[in-house]
């Protein structure tokens, strides 16, 4: 059995950053709309420079600037599409076009540049545009939701503030649940854990993992049945293993980027957590999966 490498006690440093980050993300959150959407921006933009940096440390040379821009379209059409009456047209539709325009772009630029860009390049640049832009723009159609059946609880929800709709609700419930996987697998597997998960992340363990998994599924069949949903402790314990299953993918494809590009931390903008990659990490996949569970299996079992 290989030694876990044991973790370094949580900073002070580290707390108040997160404290911070936590508060920002709740203010934003509740605000919703326009707001919510530049805030996404500003993180994505932050994320996709450090993702750039790495992949450009092990010898890549992706389309920068022009997958920057993109990806800020994506989330503003995304938001255009989604924020209100225009998603039923032409705002709709422009949204859709994007993953594929902008991979079509992307190849151009690169196809233009003095030294040809080469698969490595493509690669790269597309799947930034993926990661740190489409993945995260799945967070303004959750945060977007306003179909009250996917909570039935809110339909006697007092009118007046504090203003709540259906996607605020499931958005805070996706978000705790990461957390809650995070917290599992850290609490767990410092205490228990003795089998190392993976190479590419030597302190995680297998049994901080499924502690972590537990504790997401525990708090997502509490939500299930706080939501009133049909068969909510099933459905919600169902859904809470699920979203800490690809918070785990998450934050090993980042460790694995890391890896590959020789650094230990993805940046260094936040205070005692390295950089915004560093703290994002488990929030990319996990949107996707949370909003199509929830928009295409609660309906089926209503």
């Amino acid at each position: 059995m290989v030694p876990v490498a044991p973790r370094p006690r949580t900073s002070p440093q580290r707390l108040l950053s997160g404290y911070a980050a936590g508060g920002f993300g709740l203010l934003v959150v509740g605000l919703g709309g326009w707001w919510f959407t530049v805030a996404m921006g500003v993180i994505v933009h932050l994320g996709l420079q450090e993702y750039f940096r790495m992949a450009q440390r092990s010898g890549i040379r992706p389309a920068v600037k022009t997958t920057l821009v993109l990806s800020q379209l994506l989330l503003l059409t995304t938001q255009w599409a989604n924020g209100g009456d225009a998603g039923i047209g032409f705002a709709a539709d422009l949204a859709a076009a994007m993953l594929p325009l902008s991979g079509a772009a992307i190849c151009g630029w690169l196809l233009l540049q003095p030294v040809t860009g080469s698969i490595a390049d493509i690669s790269a640049s597309i799947f930034g545009f993926f990661y740190l832009g489409f993945l995260p723009s799945h967070w303004i159609r959750l945060r977007d939701l306003t179909d009250l059946a996917l909570a039935p609880r809110l339909a006697g929800w007092p009118p007046g503030w504090p203003p709540v709709s259906a996607g605020m609700v499931l958005m805070l419930m996706a978000c705790l649940l990461i957390v809650a996987t995070d917290i599992g697998s850290y609490v767990i597997g410092r205490r228990l854990g003795r089998h190392p998960l993976s190479p590419v992340s030597p302190g995680k363990t297998v049994e901080g993992a499924i502690g972590g998994l537990g504790c997401a599924a525990l708090l997502g069949a509490f939500w299930g049945e706080l939501l009133g949903w049909h068969w909510g402790w099933a459905v919600g314990g169902l859904l809470g293993g699920v979203v800490a299953v690809f918070a785990l993918v998450g934050d090993l494809t980042e460790s694995m980027m890391k890896r590959g590009a020789g650094v230990k931390d993805s940046g260094d903008v936040i205070p005692g957590h390295g950089g915004i990659l560093d703290r994002i990490d488990s929030y990319l996949f996990t949107p996707a999966v949370f909003f199509y569970v929830v928009t295409l299996l609660l309906p089926l079992i209503r």
